[in-house]
């Protein structure tokens, strides 16, 4: 008897799709992989920009991890509502972002939240307003090494910031925050020499900061591909976060980490529109569409699927002459990309022996939640 596929769902018949299927005994493994590659889980600071679910973050919470990142007001809101006592927004905030955090802040005495800054004026205006709502805020030292999108070269004008956060009411400067995502070198001897290359200025940073006497600065470093590498610094607090659910890029590039993919999208077949080509469920607006068409997705139980067209709601595919499918067959669609693929869905259905059980709700999608 042929072993049963990890992804089969039994009983698909009240599964609308196109659908997000969360496999929950995969996330629960994937967790337990995360703590059990670090010396101590108060290293730990996973990104929960992936999953954005507050049962995710309860099974984080569960596994013993107390310390979150993320990037939106809505997911800081949404760890709080689930009890994370230490919350980094991964963000500098501006504007109204500013009155939202000092909010959420005053809401959530419990939990302990912090934010970036790369610039005087931004820190001296959050000073401003945290001075007028009597709150401190911890903020971390946002350092371009290498993303190219946001930070301050970890340089001399490092230790100048710093020292003018200091001498700010309202804010105090606790660290340093260096995202190296550009880093997905397939082999992890490469990835480690250019990790390693770029965090060095980091480690200098952190060393004349405390030969001028202040406190020994939090560093926060990393995603997913370089998780394996800052784990071995001893002090650094590392954020993955893909690695809750997996996608096909990082199981492809990333071949020495042991997170499995754990959630998929199911599609069916809608359409025969020409002898070769099927057309499915599965349009822009159900999977990540920022890749080359090619490569949005993967199907595990149709492999030889090539796609050659897309739009909202569907994607056409190339089955060759004389293929068997027919309308009504489900396809499991490995994701490219699974964090903006999950952004897509309001709720997620959670797969257990191969059975629906539940679901839940990618409450962290929407821009504001309470705040």
């Amino acid at each position: 008897m042929q072993e049963t596929s990890w992804y089969q769902i039994n009983d698909l018949s009240q599964l609308d799709t196109p659908a997000l299927a969360i496999y929950v005994n995969r996330v629960r493994q994937n967790i337990a992989f995360l703590t059990s590659s670090i010396d101590d889980i108060n290293r730990l600071r996973p990104h929960v920009k992936t999953h954005k679910t507050r049962e995710a973050t309860q099974l984080m919470l569960e596994a013993g991890i107390r310390k979150f990142k993320c990037a939106t007001i809505a997911e800081a809101d949404m760890l709080a509502q689930c009890g994370a006592s230490d919350v980094l927004l991964a963000y500098q905030p501006n504007g109204v972002k500013m009155h939202r955090l000092l909010e959420m802040i005053k809401a959530y005495p419990d939990t302990k939240f912090s934010c970036l800054v790369d610039n005087i004026d931004t820190a001296s205006e959050l000073s401003k307003q945290a001075v007028e709502a009597g709150i401190v805020i911890p903020v971390y030292i946002d350092l371009n090494v290498g993303m190219n999108r946001t930070g301050i070269t970890p340089d001399e004008n490092v230790l100048t910031l710093y020292a003018e956060l200091a001498r700010l009411e309202g804010i105090k400067p606790v660290g340093l925050h260096a995202y190296d995502g550009h880093m997905r070198h397939p082999d992890i001897a490469v990835r480690t020499e250019e990790t390693n290359s770029a965090f060095l200025p980091v480690e200098q940073l952190r060393d004349k900061l405390l030969s001028l006497g202040f406190e020994r600065p939090i560093i926060v470093a990393g995603g997913s591909p370089t998780f394996p590498i800052h784990a071995q610094r001893g002090e650094v607090e590392c954020s993955p976060g893909t690695f809750v659910y997996w996608d096909r890029t990082y199981r492809d590039i990333l071949p020495e980490q042991p997170f499995q993919p754990a959630v998929l999208v199911v599609t069916r077949v809608i359409s025969l529109p020409s002898p070769t080509k099927i057309c499915l469920d599965l349009g822009h607006k159900s999977v990540a569409a920022e890749c080359p068409l090619e490569q949005r997705v993967t199907f595990l139980n149709a492999p030889e699927l090539k796609a050659v067209g897309q739009s909202e709601e569907h994607l056409v595919v190339e089955a060759g002459e004389g293929h068997s499918y027919r309308v009504g067959d489900v396809l499991y669609g490995l994701p490219n990309h699974i964090c903006p693929t999950c952004a897509l869905y309001e709720r997620g259905f959670t797969i257990e022996d191969e059975e629906v059980t539940g679901e839940w709700r990618t409450v962290a999608r929407d821009r504001m939640l309470t705040y």
